[in-house]
Protein backbone atom coordinates (compact mmCIF):
# COMPACT_ATOMS: atom_id res chain seq x y z
CA UNK A 1 0.00 0.00 0.00
CA UNK A 2 1.19 3.69 -0.80
CA UNK A 3 1.36 6.62 1.06
CA UNK A 4 -1.96 7.73 -0.80
CA UNK A 5 -3.38 4.54 -0.25
CA UNK A 6 -3.21 3.93 2.94
CA UNK A 7 -4.37 7.83 3.27
CA UNK A 8 -7.30 7.84 1.57
CA UNK A 9 -8.43 4.00 1.93
CA UNK A 10 -10.73 5.36 4.69
CA UNK A 11 -13.67 7.11 3.27
CA UNK A 12 -16.27 4.14 3.65
CA UNK A 13 -20.04 5.76 3.19
CA UNK A 14 -23.01 3.98 5.15
CA UNK A 15 -26.27 5.57 4.55
CA UNK A 16 -24.87 8.26 3.85
CA UNK A 17 -27.03 11.63 3.39
CA UNK A 18 -27.14 12.45 -0.63
CA UNK A 19 -29.53 14.90 -2.63
CA UNK A 20 -29.80 16.94 -5.64
CA UNK A 21 -30.15 20.89 -4.72
CA UNK A 22 -32.14 22.97 -7.72
CA UNK A 23 -31.91 26.14 -6.59
CA UNK A 24 -32.86 29.58 -8.19
CA UNK A 25 -31.10 32.46 -6.69
CA UNK A 26 -31.38 34.30 -4.56
CA UNK A 27 -30.71 31.04 -1.97
CA UNK A 28 -28.88 30.70 1.08
CA UNK A 29 -28.18 27.95 4.00
CA UNK A 30 -26.73 27.57 6.90
CA UNK A 31 -24.93 24.45 7.82
CA UNK A 32 -24.24 23.56 11.54
CA UNK A 33 -25.02 19.66 11.31
CA UNK A 34 -21.28 19.06 12.04
CA UNK A 35 -20.74 16.27 9.94
CA UNK A 36 -17.24 15.41 9.85
CA UNK A 37 -17.02 15.38 6.24
CA UNK A 38 -19.18 17.03 3.35
CA UNK A 39 -18.89 17.51 -0.58
CA UNK A 40 -21.32 19.62 -2.64
CA UNK A 41 -20.30 19.44 -6.37
CA UNK A 42 -21.63 22.11 -8.61
CA UNK A 43 -22.96 20.45 -11.86
CA UNK A 44 -24.29 24.35 -12.87
CA UNK A 45 -24.14 28.02 -11.51
CA UNK A 46 -21.65 29.35 -9.13
CA UNK A 47 -21.72 29.29 -5.18
CA UNK A 48 -20.10 30.71 -2.41
CA UNK A 49 -18.87 29.11 0.95
CA UNK A 50 -18.25 31.44 4.06
CA UNK A 51 -17.01 30.26 7.50
CA UNK A 52 -17.87 32.75 10.60
CA UNK A 53 -14.16 33.71 10.83
CA UNK A 54 -13.11 33.67 7.12
CA UNK A 55 -13.64 35.57 4.09
CA UNK A 56 -15.91 34.02 1.69
CA UNK A 57 -14.75 31.01 -1.19
CA UNK A 58 -16.26 31.20 -4.55
CA UNK A 59 -17.16 27.60 -6.47
CA UNK A 60 -17.46 27.52 -9.95
CA UNK A 61 -19.37 25.67 -11.83
CA UNK A 62 -18.00 22.00 -12.36
CA UNK A 63 -16.00 22.46 -9.01
CA UNK A 64 -15.81 20.69 -6.23
CA UNK A 65 -16.01 21.97 -2.71
CA UNK A 66 -15.11 19.68 0.65
CA UNK A 67 -16.29 20.60 4.18
CA UNK A 68 -14.35 18.92 7.18
CA UNK A 69 -16.56 19.75 10.22
CA UNK A 70 -17.49 20.49 12.52
CA UNK A 71 -17.26 24.03 12.00
CA UNK A 72 -20.64 25.46 10.98
CA UNK A 73 -20.66 27.99 7.34
CA UNK A 74 -23.15 29.02 4.91
CA UNK A 75 -23.78 27.78 1.25
CA UNK A 76 -25.18 30.64 -0.63
CA UNK A 77 -25.58 32.15 -4.45
CA UNK A 78 -24.02 35.02 -2.78
CA UNK A 79 -22.12 36.14 0.71
CA UNK A 80 -24.82 39.21 1.05
CA UNK A 81 -27.45 36.64 1.10
CA UNK A 82 -28.82 35.74 4.04
CA UNK A 83 -29.76 31.86 5.12
CA UNK A 84 -33.14 30.96 4.24
CA UNK A 85 -32.94 27.44 5.93
CA UNK A 86 -30.59 25.81 8.47
CA UNK A 87 -29.33 21.98 8.09
CA UNK A 88 -29.02 20.14 11.26
CA UNK A 89 -27.73 16.52 11.75
CA UNK A 90 -29.06 13.98 9.95
CA UNK A 91 -30.44 16.02 6.91
CA UNK A 92 -32.95 18.27 9.14
CA UNK A 93 -33.96 21.41 7.44
CA UNK A 94 -35.48 24.74 9.52
CA UNK A 95 -36.09 28.09 8.87
CA UNK A 96 -34.04 30.50 11.10
CA UNK A 97 -36.75 30.71 13.37
CA UNK A 98 -37.28 26.86 13.36
CA UNK A 99 -40.01 25.94 10.91
CA UNK A 100 -39.52 22.54 9.17
CA UNK A 101 -39.02 22.73 5.71
CA UNK A 102 -39.00 19.16 5.23
CA UNK A 103 -42.40 19.29 2.80
CA UNK A 104 -41.55 22.09 0.80
CA UNK A 105 -37.73 20.19 0.08
CA UNK A 106 -39.00 16.62 -0.68
CA UNK A 107 -39.97 17.62 -4.14
CA UNK A 108 -39.10 14.35 -5.77
CA UNK A 109 -36.68 11.70 -4.94
CA UNK A 110 -33.51 12.99 -2.97
CA UNK A 111 -33.96 16.58 -4.65
CA UNK A 112 -34.56 19.58 -3.03
CA UNK A 113 -35.84 22.26 -4.92
CA UNK A 114 -35.70 26.53 -4.21
CA UNK A 115 -37.18 29.30 -6.14
CA UNK A 116 -38.83 26.95 -8.87
CA UNK A 117 -35.77 26.86 -10.87
CA UNK A 118 -32.61 25.44 -11.14
CA UNK A 119 -29.66 27.62 -12.20
CA UNK A 120 -27.61 26.43 -9.42
CA UNK A 121 -27.66 22.71 -9.88
CA UNK A 122 -25.40 20.57 -7.39
CA UNK A 123 -24.74 17.44 -5.85
CA UNK A 124 -24.30 17.19 -2.24
CA UNK A 125 -23.04 14.25 -0.01
CA UNK A 126 -22.23 13.87 3.53
CA UNK A 127 -20.53 11.38 5.82
CA UNK A 128 -22.54 11.63 9.27
CA UNK A 129 -20.22 9.92 11.76
CA UNK A 130 -16.36 10.18 11.98
CA UNK A 131 -16.18 6.79 11.77
CA UNK A 132 -16.57 6.46 7.82
CA UNK A 133 -13.69 8.88 7.86
CA UNK A 134 -10.11 8.18 8.61
CA UNK A 135 -8.81 10.14 11.70
CA UNK A 136 -5.77 10.14 9.72
CA UNK A 137 -7.39 11.64 6.59
CA UNK A 138 -9.33 14.25 8.59
CA UNK A 139 -6.79 15.88 10.38
CA UNK A 140 -4.83 16.03 7.19
CA UNK A 141 -7.31 18.38 5.89
CA UNK A 142 -7.81 22.11 5.94
CA UNK A 143 -11.71 22.84 6.98
CA UNK A 144 -12.45 23.79 2.92
CA UNK A 145 -10.80 22.16 -0.09
CA UNK A 146 -12.15 23.18 -3.53
CA UNK A 147 -11.34 21.21 -5.98
CA UNK A 148 -11.23 22.73 -9.63
CA UNK A 149 -11.97 21.17 -13.24
CA UNK A 150 -8.29 21.56 -14.03
CA UNK A 151 -7.02 19.60 -11.23
CA UNK A 152 -9.99 16.75 -11.55
CA UNK A 153 -12.65 16.12 -14.14
CA UNK A 154 -13.95 13.19 -12.32
CA UNK A 155 -15.97 10.92 -14.67
CA UNK A 156 -18.19 9.70 -11.26
CA UNK A 157 -20.25 12.81 -10.99
CA UNK A 158 -22.46 12.35 -14.13
CA UNK A 159 -23.38 8.87 -12.94
CA UNK A 160 -23.34 9.78 -9.04
CA UNK A 161 -26.29 12.49 -10.56
CA UNK A 162 -28.49 10.07 -12.43
CA UNK A 163 -28.52 7.69 -9.09
CA UNK A 164 -29.66 10.51 -7.07
CA UNK A 165 -33.02 10.37 -8.94
CA UNK A 166 -33.19 6.34 -8.75
CA UNK A 167 -35.14 3.91 -6.27
CA UNK A 168 -33.59 0.94 -7.56
CA UNK A 169 -32.94 -2.71 -5.44
CA UNK A 170 -29.59 -1.11 -2.79
CA UNK A 171 -29.95 1.82 -4.17
CA UNK A 172 -28.16 3.11 -0.70
CA UNK A 173 -25.37 1.05 -1.25
CA UNK A 174 -25.09 1.92 -4.60
CA UNK A 175 -24.95 6.09 -3.54
CA UNK A 176 -22.56 5.43 -0.48
CA UNK A 177 -19.65 3.48 -2.76
CA UNK A 178 -20.29 6.27 -5.71
CA UNK A 179 -20.08 9.11 -2.60
CA UNK A 180 -17.24 7.04 -1.52
CA UNK A 181 -15.05 7.28 -5.33
CA UNK A 182 -15.98 10.76 -5.83
CA UNK A 183 -14.36 11.54 -2.29
CA UNK A 184 -11.77 9.84 -2.82
CA UNK A 185 -11.09 11.27 -7.04
CA UNK A 186 -11.33 14.64 -5.57
CA UNK A 187 -9.07 14.80 -2.68
CA UNK A 188 -6.23 12.54 -4.76
CA UNK A 189 -6.35 15.24 -7.11
CA UNK A 190 -6.19 18.09 -4.54
CA UNK A 191 -3.36 16.26 -2.59
CA UNK A 192 -0.85 16.10 -5.75
CA UNK A 193 -1.28 20.05 -5.92
CA UNK A 194 2.04 21.65 -4.36
CA UNK A 195 -0.14 24.13 -2.24
CA UNK A 196 -2.20 21.16 -0.67
CA UNK A 197 -0.72 21.05 2.68
CA UNK A 198 -0.55 17.56 3.14
CA UNK A 199 0.93 16.00 6.53
CA UNK A 200 4.77 15.75 6.71
CA UNK A 201 4.19 11.69 6.58
CA UNK A 202 2.60 11.96 3.13
CA UNK A 203 4.88 14.51 1.65
CA UNK A 204 8.06 12.25 3.19
CA UNK A 205 6.52 9.70 0.43
CA UNK A 206 8.94 10.99 -2.41
CA UNK A 207 12.32 10.60 -0.36
CA UNK A 208 13.90 7.84 -1.39
CA UNK A 209 15.19 6.84 2.19
CA UNK A 210 11.71 7.48 4.63
CA UNK A 211 9.34 6.90 1.70
CA UNK A 212 11.11 3.45 1.43
CA UNK A 213 10.57 2.89 5.36
CA UNK A 214 6.77 4.16 4.81
CA UNK A 215 6.24 2.09 2.55
CA UNK A 216 7.33 -0.88 3.97
CA UNK A 217 5.59 -0.34 7.51
CA UNK A 218 2.25 0.86 5.18
CA UNK A 219 2.17 -3.02 3.35
CA UNK A 220 2.83 -4.82 6.84
CA UNK A 221 1.54 -3.08 9.87
CA UNK A 222 1.73 -6.70 11.47
CA UNK A 223 5.12 -7.08 11.18
CA UNK A 224 7.74 -6.92 14.80
CA UNK A 225 9.59 -3.41 12.91
CA UNK A 226 12.66 -1.85 14.53
CA UNK A 227 14.22 1.21 13.62
CA UNK A 228 17.30 -1.04 12.48
CA UNK A 229 15.44 -3.74 10.32
CA UNK A 230 14.04 -0.50 8.85
CA UNK A 231 17.48 1.21 8.26
CA UNK A 232 19.09 -1.86 6.54
CA UNK A 233 16.17 -2.34 4.38
CA UNK A 234 16.35 1.53 3.41
CA UNK A 235 20.09 0.96 2.97
CA UNK A 236 21.41 3.63 5.27
CA UNK A 237 22.55 3.78 9.14
CA UNK A 238 19.64 3.46 12.18
CA UNK A 239 20.89 6.70 13.07
CA UNK A 240 20.52 8.40 9.66
CA UNK A 241 16.96 6.46 9.01
CA UNK A 242 16.12 8.37 12.40
CA UNK A 243 17.07 11.52 11.97
CA UNK A 244 15.85 11.78 8.48
CA UNK A 245 12.11 10.35 9.22
CA UNK A 246 12.00 12.87 12.12
CA UNK A 247 12.52 15.17 10.33
CA UNK A 248 10.54 14.87 7.53
CA UNK A 249 7.59 12.73 9.07
CA UNK A 250 7.74 14.99 12.73
CA UNK A 251 8.03 11.81 14.45
CA UNK A 252 9.96 8.68 15.32
CA UNK A 253 9.73 5.91 13.05
CA UNK A 254 8.16 3.52 15.81
CA UNK A 255 5.92 6.25 17.18
CA UNK A 256 4.68 6.74 13.38
CA UNK A 257 4.00 2.92 13.58
CA UNK A 258 2.20 3.02 16.49
CA UNK A 259 -0.02 5.52 15.63
CA UNK A 260 -0.46 3.86 12.03
CA UNK A 261 -1.60 0.63 13.55
CA UNK A 262 -3.81 2.24 15.79
CA UNK A 263 -5.50 3.87 12.92
CA UNK A 264 -6.17 0.53 10.99
CA UNK A 265 -7.38 -0.91 13.85
CA UNK A 266 -10.06 1.68 14.80
CA UNK A 267 -11.24 1.47 10.88
CA UNK A 268 -11.04 -2.66 10.87
CA UNK A 269 -12.63 -2.95 14.39
CA UNK A 270 -15.88 -1.00 12.52
CA UNK A 271 -16.20 -4.70 10.01
CA UNK A 272 -19.37 -6.84 12.16
CA UNK A 273 -17.07 -9.75 12.43
CA UNK A 274 -14.14 -8.71 13.68
CA UNK A 275 -13.03 -9.57 17.14
CA UNK A 276 -10.39 -7.61 19.07
CA UNK A 277 -8.28 -10.53 19.12
CA UNK A 278 -8.41 -10.76 15.33
CA UNK A 279 -7.78 -7.03 14.55
CA UNK A 280 -4.85 -6.99 17.18
CA UNK A 281 -2.99 -9.91 15.25
CA UNK A 282 -3.78 -8.11 11.90
CA UNK A 283 -1.96 -4.56 12.81
CA UNK A 284 1.07 -6.09 15.02
CA UNK A 285 -0.22 -6.59 18.50
CA UNK A 286 0.54 -9.71 20.22
CA UNK A 287 -2.59 -9.94 22.75
CA UNK A 288 -6.22 -8.48 22.83
CA UNK A 289 -5.04 -6.88 26.33
CA UNK A 290 -1.62 -5.69 24.48
CA UNK A 291 -4.25 -3.62 21.72
CA UNK A 292 -6.47 -2.56 24.49
CA UNK A 293 -4.24 -0.93 26.32
CA UNK A 294 -2.39 0.92 23.42
CA UNK A 295 -5.91 2.15 21.91
CA UNK A 296 -7.46 3.36 25.28
CA UNK A 297 -4.60 5.21 25.81
CA UNK A 298 -4.70 6.87 22.37
CA UNK A 299 -8.33 7.23 21.94
CA UNK A 300 -9.43 7.59 25.43
CA UNK A 301 -11.64 4.38 24.92
CA UNK A 302 -11.35 0.67 24.89
CA UNK A 303 -11.84 -1.22 21.45
CA UNK A 304 -15.29 -2.26 22.43
CA UNK A 305 -16.56 0.98 23.13
CA UNK A 306 -15.00 2.48 20.21
CA UNK A 307 -16.88 -0.49 18.09
CA UNK A 308 -20.23 0.22 19.83
CA UNK A 309 -20.36 4.32 19.46
CA UNK A 310 -19.08 3.78 15.61
CA UNK A 311 -22.33 1.15 15.53
CA UNK A 312 -24.42 3.54 17.00
CA UNK A 313 -23.40 7.27 15.32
Amino acid sequence: MDSIAGLLDSPRAHGALMIRALLEPPWSVRVVDRAPLSIVALASGTAWVTYDDAEPVRVGEGEIAIMRGPDPYVFSDHPATEPQAVIHAGGRCETPDGRSLADELDADVRTWTHGGGGSARMLIGSYENSGEIGARLLDALPRLVVVTKEMCDCPVLPVLEEEIGRNGPAQRVVLDRLLDLLVVAALRAWFARPEARAPGWYRAQGDPVVGRALKLLHNDPAHPWTVAELAVRAGVSRAALARRFAELVGEPPMTYLTGWRLALAADLLREPDATVGAVARRVGYGSPFALSTAFKRVHGVSPQEHRLAAAGA
